[in-house]
């Protein structure tokens, strides 16, 4: 049972001062008031305890006792992560309705991971093995398609003196004993795991894998490696929600967190309603079987929503140690700076640009640096990547969360109000964004479809910037005193924006494009160019060129030829040749 260490002397919504035990550690977790409800210790001064409350303070006086518990904030892992749904420390959502209805009642405390579900544990361990930190000794079968390897909790190494037999046990059943120096330690499936401090890993790598998300715009011209971050910023409406829901469901990680940090109410019931009946395009199984879904929306508690992107990276790092490939989506990274520059105004500390704190930048890189692609200390390869959503007031790129978010990743997806308003999604802007993963995945490239995919891509990008310029000039003059040449930039261009960078994410053929797809595609829009330009130098008028049949053809591709008959595509290059020689042969 917990002993009082405190007695709150001062509330300010979520931050409450007590005057206590100078026994209390920094970033403890205790509970306040008699509702106890639960909290984080962030500041000691003398015997001055500071707590940031991840509940709704109001009606609590001074006088209210504080309870210490002598652990960090930490997270439950184990089977049965997986098809969950919490809030931001880690509450189960489901159980909590049941119990309360709609709204979290105060000091509400359910444990996060159900104790009386059984699990057929096989042991992969044997005893006299000496371990290692984050050791698998076996394996459980989470959901009918995911393997959920059981492993030796990440501070603790040793020799088995006892493994229990293959068979049905609870997440607080003993599966093994392991002696440690002098103790023997006894071993469930359930871990703890303090949010703030990164799980260990053997070694960081240098991420050559590309994480396919079947999106033209992302993995063809701005790809993120797996172990990679990259950021989404963009205004109300452009579609940041809609492009990480097709990440989640499209992208090759093997298992997905997803993250709603202070969004809309109405916007996170979608995802919760929306996720159970997504079918898992490779397994043809429920989405969420290989999905933990954390919702912290806008109308609770401030301060667990800055707990909440924590809670998510913990459990991502948790299923990387087991040599899987994670996907984490922020939703939005905005919100969660929102949260902070709350609690440091009611902390009365210094404000720095647009009164968030000045370790704003600290916090964002602690939490881009978790991401990586590592190899585990149990000698696997495993990843999580991160992407998160930013969203600037009003679309501006310059406002602090934006800037210093592209200090710390590496692939920027910037969102443009103007395309989202023109229907062409994903609305992501070609100019404005990048990708610094270019070289490092060109190999992987080359050897997946045998195609120089990194010098077709600078080629079109080329084209695609050369008509940014070449507009301008077309506002102020019109397109006939272009010379042809550049009207057929301007050509090519308007095939690579309708044909190949927009994205029908409700068609069966459009939503996803396999690699093989998406490198068809370009070189059959780049090849048209290639063929347009001979043919413009020998005389032939540009409208010529735009009025032939295989214009439309190009731009209708995307969804009139399925990932499974590529060789479609041939019969789009013939037609090409085809048109292209006989207006040659007119014109030569």
């Amino acid at each position: 049972m917990s002993e009082q260490v405190g007695v709150v002397t001062w509330i300010s919504g979520p931050v409450v001062r007590a005057r206590g035990s100078r026994y209390v550690g920094m970033l403890e977790l205790v509970e306040v008031g008699e509702d106890r409800l639960v909290g984080e210790v962030i500041g000691l001064n003398g015997d001055i305890i500071t707590v940031q409350v991840y509940e709704e303070t109001s009606g609590m006086k001074p006088g209210a006792p504080v309870y210490g518990t002598g652990l960090p904030l930490s997270v439950e892992l184990g089977p049965g992560l997986l098809k969950s749904i919490f809030d931001g420390v880690q509450r189960p959502l489901p159980l909590i309705e049941i119990e309360s209805g709609s709204f979290i009642g105060r000091g509400m405390r359910l444990a996060p991971l159900y104790r009386k579900d059984r699990w057929k544990f096989n042991p992969t361990a044997k005893v006299g093995d000496v371990v290692s930190r984050s050791a698998i000794i076996g394996t459980v079968m989470e959901t009918e398609t995911f393997e959920h390897r059981i492993m030796v909790p990440a501070d603790l190494f040793g020799t088995l003196t006892w493994v229990a037999p293959a068979g049905d046990y609870t997440i607080e059943d003993p599966i093994a004993k392991l002696k440690v120096g002098n103790e023997e330690k006894v071993l469930t499936m359930l871990q703890r795991w303090p949010v703030r401090r990164p799980r260990p890993y053997m070694t960081r790598m240098r991420g050559t894998t590309p994480l396919i998300t079947g999106q033209r715009v992302l993995d063809t011209f701005f790809p993120v490696s797996k172990g990679g971050a990259a950021g989404i910023p963009g205004p109300f409406g452009s579609g940041k929600t809609v492009t990480q829901h097709s990440i989640a469901k499209w992208a090759d990680a093997q298992v997905i967190v997803y993250i709603g940090c202070g969004e809309r109410g109405n916007e996170m019931t979608e995802v919760l309603q929306e996720f159970p009946h997504l079918v898992d395009p490779r397994s043809g199984r429920p989405l969420m079987e290989r999905t933990v879904l954390i919702a912290n929306t806008s109308n609770m508690p401030v301060a667990a929503r800055e707990a909440s992107i924590y809670t998510g990276i913990t459990i991502a790092e948790y299923y990387r140690d087991m040599g899987y490939h994670v996907a984490l989506m922020a939703d939005s990274t905005s919100r969660w700076a929102e949260a902070l520059r709350e609690v440091s105004g009611r902390l009365e500390e210094m404000p720095a640009e647009e009164g968030y704190p000045a370790y704003l930048a600290g916090r964002l890189a602690e939490f881009y640096e978790r991401a990586g692609y590592v190899e585990t200390m149990n000698d696997h390869i495993g990843s999580v990547t991160i992407v998160g959503a930013v969203s600037p007031p009003g679309g501006d790129f310059s406002e602090p969360v934006t800037q210093h978010t592209k200090r710390f990743i590496r692939c920027f997806w910037a969102l443009d109000k103007s395309l989202s308003s023109a229907r062409h999604f994903p609305s992501i802007n070609w100019l404005d964004s990048y990708s610094e993963y270019l070289d490092d995945v060109a190999d992987w490239w080359q050897e997946k479809v045998g195609k120089d995919w990194l010098k077709m891509r600078n080629h079109a990008m080329e084209l695609l910037s050369e008509e940014s310029r070449l507009s301008q000039i077309v506002k102020l003059v019109g397109p006939d005193a272009l010379p042809d040449e550049e009207r057929l930039v301007l050509e090519t261009s308007r095939l690579l924006r309708e044909g190949f960078l927009q994205q029908n994410a409700m068609d069966k053929v459009d939503a996803f494009s396999t690699i093989q797809k998406q490198i068809r595609m370009l070189e059959l829009i780049l090849y048209f160019h290639e063929r347009g330009l001979r043919i413009v130098k020998h005389g032939a008028p540009i409208s010529l060129i735009h009025n032939l049949p295989i214009v439309d053809t190009l731009i209708r591709m995307k969804s009139v030829v399925p990932n499974e008959e590529l060789e479609k595509m041939d019969d789009i290059q013939k037609q090409i040749d085809d048109q292209m020689s006989q207006l040659d042969v007119e014109y030569r």
